[in-house]
This record gives structure tokens, C-alpha cells and sequence, in this order.
């Protein structure tokens, strides 16, 4: 390596920006022949590229900066030498020549937030598609299943075939985004959701709607996994929750539209039950055409090595104002060390590997998909697509029951508003929390409905619907949650893979309530089932929230990787000490603190910082293996 520059910089020179005291290390400038290690040729000139590799900041015992220093160099505000990189990236995206071309136009717009939005509500779409297809089943089946001559089992199979066939589109989530991208693997998504509902529009047979049912579900599951890390990577840290939320947003709105729909052709003579399901075209189309003029995540090209391309993407959805050019520096940084940490590991082959070897990703992956399964095993699905039939069973008839199942799928649909507003402000522990019990007491209140006899239908239909309305009420503010920490919680290495896992757990656990609904009803009891299989788990499931979920609001991914870090139980530690004071601010009516947007776990974070159980006070990449 050539000598360093004589002017260094201290990169923490005060531990008072940091949350976390660590010692002060040197960084200086270095023009080196040493390529950085996650800079690659991918089908772009080299030169800009490999210039740009040769100026990057070294430790004073000439290693490379991990993504931890750069963090804590941004944290001392040590701008000099920020800038100094980032106008040499800047300088090798003048000399590329990035074209606009058919298959990948370059949409540019003056205000970065305009382009944000534009991506954020293109992509969300896929929430809406996903939404007008699961509701569209609960009013079709009030009429295929006789047009189709199908008996129960067979209508049982077409009811969960979107979330069967998701799971064989999550199982190709992972290896399809890192071979193509999250742009393409989400136009691959849609044209899988087009040919599925040409399909089913279309079937004759039993078989036929299958198909169509299961190649849908593919681009459910696909789609899915896909577009909350599309936004994830693309958004600024300060509006991700926000952001992310809306997708769960779009579900509950397509649900609501997937409803209207079914209220609309319920009438029609011949066919009602194909013009609903063919409706979704309409959706897929639209969807189609806004995401082509859409860019690649900026995150995912760093990850592939291409940071003159992801400085050019970065420029367009998050500006060139200081807080985006530090959080570039940062995550160059972070995802460089994730590479080459990749590099020396065992697993190089099979990095997947890394969530059974390595504790932070471990740690990522339970979490996460804990947390997705106690989204789906509360039972929300097997209500939404057996809507109408459960409407049908407190005493509606076949029409009616099709117009109140608006009643459920809107209570969902306004559940999610108050999270894309405040979850980023009041944080996604407290908002699970909150919100857990809440669907809880709608499902008591639902199940105490079932006690009301059918000759008394005004007090079923009426304790049915107030508990429905609770349920899908607060259960709109929890879901949000399902899609936002996934897309957060994985390392940039991992999280295709990650999201995969997540994925195809949601999309399973989806097909298992769906299609065992009605044989655990009849075995359990309708009382049963609701209060006692969902409802346990959903208080299984808030205790677990309790002690292992930490906070992750308002922290840049990169961040999160040293949350993640920490020893389980440091991070049990800060959630008991964080539910205990809580828990006494309530008691003690200082509901100010309760509601604080500021939470326990990052003020004891501050106070006591990332401990490990060998040292008092250990360093990040200590922490990591």
C-alpha cells in the first residue's frame, strides 16, 4: 500500500455524537492501487469504477474503514474528509455516459421527493394487486363454487391457491433478486399476476382455476418479498417506517377496492364470479407501465459493486444535501465490509449459511420471522378470505354478506393510516405492543358473538361486527409491522435471502390457516378456534414482543447492524429495564414518558452502550462474531 497522506483526520475525535463510546481511531486519504473490495465490472466501463476504488479512507494501521468508523466519522462530523470521497464519486459519475434506453429509461425529475413518492407509490401497488386478489375470492366463491361444480375440499384448495403458490414465488425470491435485481424481479412479479387472473377469468375446470390461482400466488410472493426492500433500500431512515407502512396500506385499500368490486358484479346474471377476479388485469397493467420508468434500488447496485451507478440512482430519490451524502459514505462503507467479510467466511459459496454460523443474522432471521408468524396466526387471512361465509354464519344472507364484508376489509384499511403517520414517531416496539392487545379484544368480542343465538340476529350480527371492526382495526395497525421489519432488520448481504425466509413463512402460514380453516372450526368449535388458538397466540405472542423486540425506528440500516449485533441478552436487559419504567409511568399517570417518541431502549442504549457478556465495553466487530 503507498504511504499515507500526512493529513489525518480523527474520526472520533469526541464520544459525545456517538452512542456508543469506542476508542478514537485515524483515518486519513490514501491513493492506493489496493481495489476496494466490493467494486466490480458488471457490464459497465471500468475505469470510472476502479478510479473511484483507489481513493478511499484507511485506518492509521492502514486497514480499510469499516462501516462502524465511518459511522462514528460522520458522528464526529468530520465533513472534510466525507466530502473529499464523495466528490471523487461524483467526478467518475461525469465521466459515465448513462443512457436512457427502452428496457431501462431514465426518468428524472428536479424535486427528489417528487421521485421519491412516484417510487414509493408505483412499487406499493403491489399491495394494492395483492389486496384486490384476496378479497375478490370471498365474493367469487359465493357463486363459482356451483358454476364450477366443486365440492368443499375443492373450494377449500382454490380459497388458499394464492398463498400456496406464494410460497413456491417467495422460494424463488431470493436467488431471482440477486440474479436480476429488485426492479426486474418485481416486473417479472407482474407478469405472473397478469397470466394468473387471465386464468382464472378464463377457467372452465377445476383444474384450470387452480393453476391460475397458484400462478398469481407466485406473484404475490414475489412481488411481496420484493417491494418492502425495494423502498426499504430507496427512502430516507426518517420516513422508512412511513413509507413501508404504506404497502400494508395498499393491501387494506385493495382489499376495500376487491370488495367493492365483488359488490359491483354480484348482480350480473352469468358470470359475475369471472368479471371479479379479471378485474385485477386492470391493476397489474397500470402497475406494469409505471414501474418500467422506475430505477434500480441503490443499495442492491453498491451490493453488486456498481457505486458510481448507485450514486447516480441516490442523487435522484434522496438529493445532494449533506444528511444523503453522509449516509452514502456510511453505507459504502458498511456494505464494502459485509463483502469482504463474505469473502473470509466459511460459507462464501452458500451465504445463507451465515444465519445458522453468524449470531447477528441469526439473531435477524428469528426475530423477523417470529414476528410474521404471529401476524398470520391471529387469523387475519382465514377471515379475509372467508369473509362473506363467516357473515353468512351470524345470520347475513348471500347479498348483504357480501356488502358487510366492506365493514371488515375498511376497519383494516383505516387500522393503517395512524401507523404510516406515527410509527416512525412512536416506534415499532411500542406500536407492537399497543396494538397486540387490542386485536386481542376484538377476538374475545367475536368469539362472545357465536354464544348469542341465530334467533336473536341483531345481537350476533351486531357483537360480530363490533368485535370484527376492533379486530381488523387494530390488527391494520400491527400488520404494518410484518412488512417493515423484515425489510429492516436482514444485513445488505442477506437480505434477499432474508427477505426469502420471511417471505415464504408469511405466505405458508397464510396457506396452513386458509385452507385448515373450516376443519379447525369444525374440530375447535367457532368459539374455540377464535378466542382460544388465536387468541392464545396473540398473547404468547406479546410476551415474546416484550422481552425480545428492540427499536429500530429512526436508525439508517447500517445502524440497525450494530442493534443486531448486541448479545441476546444484553438485548432482553434493555427490554425488561424498558417495559418496567414504562410500566411505572403508567401506573404512576406520567403518560408523557409513556407516549414519549423517545424510547427506553435507545436511552439505556446511550447510557450503558452495546455490552458483550466477555467485556464491559466491546467493540462492534467483536460483537459481530
Amino acid at each position: 500500500m503507498a504511504d499515507l497522506k500526512p493529513s489525518e483526520v480523527d474520526a472520533i475525535s469526541s464520544t459525545e455524537h456517538s452512542e456508543v463510546n469506542v476508542p478514537a481511531k485515524k483515518v486519513a486519504m490514501a491513493d492506493d492501487t489496493k481495489p476496494e473490495v466490493n467494486e466490480k465490472d458488471i457490464g459497465r466501463p471500468a475505469d470510472p469504477e476502479r478510479r473511484q476504488s483507489q481513493k478511499s479512507v484507511y485506518s492509521s494501521s492502514g486497514r480499510k474503514v469499516s462501516g462502524w468508523e465511518a459511522l462514528q466519522m460522520v458522528a464526529a462530523g468530520d465533513l472534510e474528509t466525507i466530502n473529499r470521497e464523495m466528490d471523487d464519486i461524483e467526478a467518475d459519475l461525469q465521466t459515465m455516459n448513462i443512457k436512457s434506453t427502452w428496457y431501462k429509461p431514465q426518468l428524472r425529475l428536479n424535486d427528489p421527493r417528487y421521485f421519491t413518492w412516484l417510487l414509493v407509490g408505483f412499487a406499493s401497488m403491489g399491495g394494492l394487486l395483492s389486496g384486490v386478489d384476496q378479497s375478490l375470492i370471498s365474493g367469487a366463491n359465493l357463486f363459482m363454487p356451483s358454476s364450477l361444480n366443486l365440492n368443499t375440499k375443492q373450494v377449500s384448495l382454490v380459497s388458499s391457491g394464492v398463498p400456496l403458490g406464494a410460497v413456491g414465488g417467495a422460494l424463488i425470491l431470493g436467488p431471482l433478486n440477486e440474479a436480476v435485481g429488485r426492479r426486474m424481479a418485481i416486473i417479472i412479479s407482474l407478469v405472473l399476476y397478469t397470466v394468473g387472473a387471465a386464468l382464472e377469468a378464463g377457467a372452465i375446470d377445476f383444474g384450470m382455476m387452480v393453476a391460475g390461482r397458484i400462478i398469481l400466488g407466485m406473484g404475490v410472493g414475489l412481488e411481496g418479498g420484493t417491494v418492502p426492500v425495494y423502498v426499504a433500500e430507496s427512502v430516507s431512515r426518517k420516513y422508512r417506517g412511513n413509507l413501508v407502512s404504506l404497502y400494508q396500506f395498499m393491501i387494506a385499500l385493495g382489499e376495500v377496492f376487491g370488495y367493492v368490486i365483488a359488490a359491483i358484479f354480484v348482480n350480473v346474471k352469468s358470470g359475475s364470479w369471472r368479471y371479479m377476479l379479471g378485474s385485477s388485469l386492470v391493476f397489474s397493467t397500470v402497475m406494469f407501465v409505471g414501474i418500467i420508468f422506475m430505477p434500480e434500488s441503490p443499495r442492491f447496485l453498491m451490493h453488486k459493486g456498481r457505486t458510481t451507478e448507485a450514486w447516480h440512482v441516490w442523487k435522484q430519490i434522496r438529493g445532494e444535501d449533506a444528511e444523503a451524502r453522509t449516509e452514502f459514505f456510511v453505507m459504502k462503507y458498511s456494505v464494502a465490509e459485509e463483502f469482504t467479510n463474505q469473502e473470509k467466511s466459511v460459507n462464501k459459496r452458500f451465504p445463507w449459511m451465515d444465519f445458522f454460523t453468524v449470531p447477528r443474522a441469526r439473531r435477524a432471521i428469528i426475530y423477523a420471522n417470529v414476528m410474521v408468524f404471529l401476524g398470520q396466526f391471529t387469523g387475519i387471512n382465514a377471515i379475509q378470505y372467508y369473509m362473506a361465509t363467516l357473515m353468512q354464519q351470524v345470520g347475513f344472507d348471500d347479498k348483504t354478506s357480501v356488502f358487510m364484508s366492506l365493514v371488515g376489509g375498511g376497519s383494516l384499511l383505516l387500522g393503517t393510516i395512524p401507523a404510516i403517520f406515527y410509527m416512525e414517531k412512536f416506534g415499532r416496539r411500542f406500536w407492537a405492543n399497543a396494538m397486540l392487545p387490542g386485536f386481542f379484544i376484538g377476538l374475545i368480542i367475536i368469539g362472545c358473538s357465536y354464544l348469542i343465538p341465530l334467533t336473536n340476529k341483531a345481537g350476533s350480527q351486531g357483537t360480530y361486527i363490533t368485535g370484527l371492526i376492533i379486530y381488523e382495526g387494530f390488527f391494520g395497525c400491527y400488520s404494518c409491522l410484518t412488512w417493515v421489519i423484515p425489510s429492516e432488520v436482514y444485513p445488505t448481504y442477506l437480505r434477499s435471502y432474508g427477505m426469502e425466509t420471511s417471505d415464504v413463512t408469511l405466505f405458508l402460514c397464510s396457506f396452513l390457516v386458509t385452507y385448515f380453516f373450516a376443519q379447525m372450526q369444525e374440530a375447535m368449535s367457532q368459539i374455540g378456534l377464535t378466542l382460544g388458538f388465536y387468541g392464545g397466540i396473540a398473547v404468547v405472542g406479546w410476551i415474546y414482543q416484550i422481552l425480545f423486540m428492540p427499536e429500530t425506528k429512526n436508525k439508517t440500516l447500517e445502524e440497525i447492524d450494530i442493534i443486531f449485533s448486541q448479545p441476546t441478552s444484553q438485548l432482553v436487559a434493555e427490554n425488561f429495564r424498558s417495559s418496567m419504567v414504562t410500566a411505572t409511568d403508567f401506573v404512576c399517570f406520567r403518560w408523557g414518558k409513556v407516549f414519549s417518541p423517545v424510547s427506553e431502549s435507545d436511552i439505556f442504549r446511550k447510557e450503558n452502550g452495546h455490552k458483550s457478556e466477555m467485556e464491559p465495553e466491546a467493540k462492534h466487530e467483536e460483537l459481530l462474531y
